[in-house]
């Protein structure tokens, strides 16, 4: 089979990370390598949804939290939940306790417990918080945090998905993308969007651009310890695991963004 196309990628990243409706037309481990590399672009476009709709509750005359609200829940839709799901079930098979076998057959049952309920109230809350503070500096800092947010938790995907970083299953999403970015393709995409995200902030200002590139990096840092401590509690990765380090790298990313001094 020919090499996929940055077509073949795109239509991966957004078929398989996304609710926007596109014909994936190559499910193999070439497709899934460039799809996996295109994952930001996914959060980019997912972002920028997310805090335009937010901005426009602002412009409307609606309170800095109701536009976060409105942020966070853009991305929830546009994914049907799923990153939210894999965070509720990754808390719940690492507070288990139990041995990989079993946690990861608790990852895969229907319902919820209490470690993946607790973990996932309070990651939404912060991220609504997160964005209220973003928002109450002017509609262009909510839009700039929620896509920048976004990008940040598809980045951490296209990290996780690296070489040699195993699946704990034989099957599902995580087996079909893990290991398939070479390390140094992974790399040089989260070098190129903390360029793009520091580039972006300094519309805004110096230190925004600052404020941006560090929350890129510490978001991928959160995410890069959520993924080790999955892989020497499950042995690898799974698809739930994936939408755990989005949730968390998300959720990393905006709460370096509120904290520290605002710009004015």
């Amino acid at each position: 089979m020919p090499r996929s196309r940055p077509v073949d990628g795109l239509r991966f990243a957004f078929g398989t990370l996304s609710v926007i409706p596109v014909h994936v037309r190559r499910w193999d481990r070439d497709a899934a390598r460039a799809g996996m590399l295109c994952a930001p672009v996914v959060g980019l476009v997912l972002g920028l949804g997310a805090g335009g709709a937010g901005a426009a509750l602002v412009a409307l005359g609606a309170s800095p939290l109701l536009a976060a609200v409105a942020a966070v829940a853009v991305p929830a839709a546009g994914t049907r939940g799923l990153h939210l799901d894999g965070l509720a079930d990754t808390a719940d098979g690492l507070g288990s306790g139990k041995p990989a076998p079993d946690a990861l057959r608790i990852m895969k049952q229907s319902d919820i417990g209490p470690f993946g309920v607790i973990t996932l109230v309070l990651a939404v809350f912060a991220q609504v918080a997160a964005l209220a503070e973003l928002y109450a500096e002017g509609w262009a800092h909510g839009l700039a945090g929620a896509a920048l947010a976004a990008t940040a938790a598809r980045l951490a995907l296209t990290l996780a998905a690296r070489a040699k970083v195993p699946a704990a299953r034989p099957e599902g999403l995580g087996a079909a993308v893990a290991g398939t970015v070479p390390a140094g393709a992974a790399l040089a995409v989260a070098v190129g969007a903390a360029v793009a995200a520091a580039a972006a902030g300094a519309a805004l200002g110096p230190y925004d651009a600052v404020r941006n590139a560090a929350a890129v990096l510490l978001a991928c840092a959160a995410a890069e310890g959520l993924l080790r401590h999955c892989r020497r509690r499950f042995g690898g990765v799974t698809g739930d695991v994936f939408g755990g380090l989005a949730e968390t790298a998300a959720t990393a990313a905006l709460l370096v963004l509120a904290l520290g001094p605002h710009a004015q």
